[in-house]
């Protein structure tokens, strides 16, 4: 039986700290299904079909991986997806408390899905979306916090 994940977020856009975090996953679970959540109140960097468009290119080599974009709740979505657990990235003590009060209201909605925090790895810890898009604000190259190959001017609007 696959055993499938999800990796919820925003992902605006996603960096070399998301791409750590499946890598791993992937050593854990057959298949990650990484979902860009969508919240129509929130105006992005990118566009939720940008998004969508750099992690399939990031992953397009890769079947085990697939992106989808949701609405919703992410217990629900993990559901529709077949997924036994729900992937969560821990950069730091904050992120610990925020994803263990995320934890105990999806298993108190969700018993069967399983939520598993993976700590971010050490070179990319220090990465997160919001830094890449204050860099971006100021002119500057991200290059450096982006996944290989990828430029970030072929996604923005």
């Amino acid at each position: 039986m696959e055993r499938t994940a999800i990796f919820p977020g925003s992902f605006d856009p996603f960096t070399r700290g998301h791409a750590a975090l499946v890598e791993e996953a992937l050593n854990l679970f057959d298949r990650v299904v990484i979902g860009i959540g969508n919240n129509t109140a929130k105006q992005g960097l990118l566009t939720v079909g940008n998004r969508k468009r750099l992690i399939d290119d990031i992953y397009a080599r890769n079947p085990r991986v697939e992106a989808r974009v949701y609405t919703g709740l992410t217990g629900e979505f993990a559901e529709q997806m077949g997924a036994c657990a729900i992937i969560r990235g821990v950069r730091n003590t904050t992120d610990f408390e925020y994803e263990r009060t995320m934890e105990a209201t999806n298993h108190r909605i969700y018993p069967e899905i399983t939520t598993v925090m993976l700590f971010t790895p050490s070179p990319v810890a220090d990465i997160s979306s919001s830094t890449v898009r204050e860099v971006l604000s100021f002119g500057r190259t991200v290059e450096e916090f982006m996944p290989e190959g990828i430029d970030i001017n072929n996604y923005l609007q």
